[in-house]
Formats: C-alpha cells, sequence, structure tokens
C-alpha cells in the first residue's frame, strides 16, 4: 500500500517528486508534514501559491493545478530506511507519461539521482535538459530540515518563474 497518495490528474502545470515518504508524512498521510520541511513556506514564499497552506490542504493544490507523487510508493523515513522498500522509477515515467504535467520538480538532488541514474553529486540544481517525451524537469534543493546546510530558494525561484511563464535570465522577467 502507498504511504502517500499520488495527487495527479492530467494537465497539471506543475507536479513535485519526491523521494519517499518521511515517518511525520506517512502517519499523517499529509505531503512535506514535518514541521521543519520548508516546503510550504517556500511554495508562498516564491509564489506558487496564493497563501500558505498546511500540509493537511495538499489535496487543494490540485485545483491550482500542483500535484504531488514519490518515487518510492512503500517507504517512509529517511531516504536510507525508505528507499530499502524499492523505488519504481519506470512507475513514475509511466503515471508522467498518463498524466502529462507541463513542468516536474524533484524536491531533491536524491530524487533526480535516482530518476536519472547519476550520483547526487552529477545532479545540478535548477533546469534540467530537456528529455524527449517528457516534461521539462527541475531539481530543487530539498526542503527538508535534515537537508538545511544545502538549502538554497534559488532554484525554487527559477521553478516560480517558469511556472508563471516568465523569462528565467537573472534580473529579467518579461512576461511571454
Amino acid at each position: 500500500m502507498d504511504r502517500l497518495p499520488d495527487q495527479l490528474r492530467p494537465g497539471l502545470r506543475l507536479v513535485f517528486v519526491g523521494t519517499a515518504a518521511s515517518e511525520r508524512s506517512a502517519a499523517t498521510g499529509h505531503y512535506y508534514a514535518h514541521p521543519g520541511n520548508r516546503f510550504w513556506r517556500t511554495l508562498h514564499a516564491t509564489g506558487l501559491t496564493p497563501r500558505l497552506y498546511q500540509p493537511a490542504e495538499f489535496p487543494l493544490l490540485l485545483s491550482l493545478g500542483i500535484g504531488f507523487t514519490d518515487l518510492c510508493k512503500q517507504g517512509a523515513g529517511m531516504d536510507h530506511v525508505a528507499l530499502k522498500a524499492g523505488v519504481d522509477v519506470a512507475g513514475f515515467v509511466a503515471k508522467i507519461r498518463q498524466h502529462r504535467p507541463a513542468t516536474v520538480a524533484f524536491t531533491s538532488k536524491k530524487a533526480a539521482s535516482m530518476f536519472y541514474g547519476r550520483p547526487t553529486s552529477a545532479i545540478v540544481l535548477g533546469r534540467q535538459p530537456d528529455q524527449e517525451d517528457l516534461p521539462v524537469a527541475f531539481v530543487l534543493a530539498s526542503p527538508s530540515g535534515a537537508a538545511s546546510g544545502a538549502w538554497t530558494l534559488q532554484p525554487w525561484q527559477e521553478l516560480a518563474a517558469h511556472v508563471r511563464g516568465w523569462s528565467v535570465t537573472p534580473g529579467v522577467h518579461d512576461h511571454r
């Protein structure tokens, strides 16, 4: 059984992709539920949401065109524990091809490294090179409190500008 339900439907503008549910998220059934996680505050601060949402309100983001999934749907906890339950990259790709979101955003270098099959050290934050038959992809700094040392808001701002349809050239925000 999945620890967190996918929040997917055709035509979303953005789907956030995590590695696996945290222990708190698995216990509550809400994405990014730990109070130390920056996810919800960052969505609001970057303008991806019009107000600060609480983790329990994650289903409401579908109405904003925002969805959620994880690469590991059965595991929970820190990655070194959760990922023992297995990662289903092929299943993730099938879901993305079925629902066709405009953009996907991996919420950590770890999630992106599992998808791309490259070491975490080879993953660069920000927009990724386009891949045929897949949506535009971004890699974000992990909002987890456990990853505080690597936190940067910049790729989240780049994602928000892209979703709003603005140029992402630094200092230039021409509305397309």
